[in-house]
């Protein structure tokens, strides 16, 4: 098919942190010089900031590098971190506060701020337009398209208007081609072009495996006596036992506002987990209820998150194009925080793609230099101070590998002469189902609790229901014949969307896939211990639509 294509400089897939910063700063390098560059940033979110889902807790310093005037001209970061208080959780009613002393230095906020993310980006995009740089949302990144010498040509975007049986209806629309001279891929988590570029050039060679969360995120908005402006809250402990690691938090937002949440890490082995259902009952422990009873819960999401850190971090470059931010899995875990670091890492790219072009280097060469700028950074310093601390909980627990983290961290300043490694993949840590005893959840009780739809209704997730499915079972048998007879599907409850379930049809199992739930959080890309859920780009503007996350 003959496709109608558009020319750039540099086209960005992704209008988040990273995708953001390096238009940003693209733009200034290239003014500065009088030599300016045609950039282009595509979001498959139907606005900025529609797909974004993060806690957050912001270092701003990231900022302050590419925007000296932000807290003049309406950055929104209107909440400043005025104490910390970090809870283990013993049981359903039990827990201990932890001393200050006893904390890793990492886990303090000073100087930090409790923002939605959401609205940075949209912020972003803002500041990237009036630099000149075209930001197209609605539009997702569907495939790669390579030269003739293998190198990235740009990216296809999806088609419009195909039905659930992969025809064009009435009123179809063939995506475009954008053609750049170098491609940028932010797209998130797992992101599925970040994926194919990774394995194609071999970018994690000597890495060990990524690893990731699923993280879960409500607004609350609870009565004024129950809330305190810039109070961060994080938890460790219960409700995730048996194996199961990650920790929760509740940041203190103006307007009565609670962000309350909970990280699960993705390596649990357990296939009766339900990680939704952790989180609801997280919500029911007295350090978390009694914030949260006679609130309201206006807004609901979960993301999986990239925490492999360092270990894990591919090579950035390849002939054509770079992987930026969370694609790459720039996250700081043992901070809980990855936004500065995604901004930097989209900072340094640009950096390095405006010395490249203006110096005239041939387009689709791999420029590898980057590495270098990143070595000379701090983020690099910070990702290497934090290496160790996934891994320690991982093979430690949480007591220990946080005990280990406080050595590792207040002690010797992230530079233990030690590096732990996880070198098994999160989806083949799931054991079997005979191994475990089922879960046995509590019900919802509406005021805290809550069941799956009601939720992704909070979401505000939309999608044409007649379109081509964009969750792909490379083998449609394995659900049934594979794993739902040694791992009872966990499909059925890893997804925090309630997608997947298994129905009976006239006496026959059957696995049902309702892709009109989805709420983009790719958990069961990453999970499925048969890896045979693809998950891949909607069609434009599909998915969730969240206003404040």
């Amino acid at each position: 098919m003959e496709r109608e294509s558009m020319e750039f400089d540099v086209v960005i897939v992704g209008a988040g942190p990273s995708g953001l910063a390096a238009a940003c700063r693209l733009m200034q390098i290239s003014k500065d010089s009088g030599q300016e560059l045609t950039v282009c940033v595509v979001e498959k979110g139907s606005e900025v900031g529609a797909h974004i889902l993060s806690g957050a807790v912001f270092e701003p310093k990231v900022l302050g590098e590419l925007f000296d005037d932000w807290k003049t001209t309406g950055a929104p970061l209107l909440t400043a971190v005025t104490q910390d208080e970090i809870h283990m959780l013993s049981s359903a009613n039990d827990s201990r506060a932890m001393p200050n002393a006893l904390v890793p230095k990492t886990m303090h906020n000073e100087g930090n701020y409790i923002i939605s993310v959401g609205n940075l980006c949209r912020w972003l995009a803002e500041r990237a337009e009036e630099l000149g740089v075209e930001v197209f949302p609605g539009f997702p990144a569907s495939e790669l398209l390579f030269n003739e010498d293998g190198s990235v040509k740009g990216i296809q975007i999806g088609d419009m208007g195909v039905g659930e049986d992969g025809q064009p209806k009435d009123g179809y629309e063939p995506g475009m081609e954008l053609h750049a001279k170098y491609t940028v891929f932010g797209e998130g988590c797992r992101g599925h072009l970040g994926k194919q570029l990774i394995e194609k050039f071999q970018l994690d060679n000597g890495k060990t495996p990524q690893h990731y969360g699923l993280g879960f995120k409500e607004i609350w908005t609870v009565p004024s006596e129950q809330h305190e402006l810039g109070k961060v809250v994080h938890t460790g402990g219960w409700p995730l036992t048996e194996g199961a690691s990650g920790g929760g938090f509740m940041y203190h937002l103006e307007d009565n506002q609670i962000a309350v949440g909970l990280i699960v890490d993705l390596n649990y082995a357990n296939p009766h987990l339900s990680p939704f259902d952790e989180f609801q009952r997280y919500k029911t422990h007295p350090v978390i209820a009694k914030t949260l009873t006679g609130g309201e819960r206006i807004s609901y999401g979960a993301r999986a998150i990239t925490k492999g850190g360092l270990n894990s971090l591919p090579k950035l470059t390849f002939p054509g194009g770079m992987i930026i931010g969370c694609d790459a899995g720039t996250l700081n875990f043992a901070k809980i925080k990855g936004t500065h670091t995604a901004m930097k890492s989209g900072m340094l790219a640009a950096e390095t793609l405006a010395q490249a072009m203006l110096a005239g280097v041939d387009a689709g060469k791999d420029l590898d230099c980057l590495q270098d700028r990143f070595d000379e950074s701090w983020l690099k310093e910070e990702l290497y101070c934090s290496r160790n601390f996934g891994p320690a909980m991982h093979k430690f627990g949480t007591y220990l590998g946080g005990a280990f983290n406080f050595v590792d961290q207040n002690w010797f300043g992230g530079k233990f002469p030690v590096t732990l490694r996880d070198e098994k993949p999160d989806y083949a840590q799931m054991a079997e189902s005979s191994a475990y005893s089922k879960i046995d959840y509590p019900k919802p009780d509406g005021k805290l609790s809550f069941d799956k739809l009601s939720s992704v209704y909070l979401s505000n997730t939309f999608h044409e229901e007649d379109q081509l499915c964009h969750l792909r079972l490379k083998d449609a048998r394995i659900p049934i014949d594979v794993n739902l007879v040694k791992f009872d599907e966990p499909a059925q409850r890893y997804c925090p969307a309630g997608v997947y379930e298994i129905i009976e049809e006239a006496g026959e199992k059957k696995f049902v896939i309702n892709g009109q739930n989805c709420i983009h959080c790719k958990t069961c890309d990453i999970k499925d211990p048969s890896q045979n859920i693809t998950w891949v780009t909607p069609e434009g503007g599909g998915g969730p639509n969240y206003p404040n996350m």
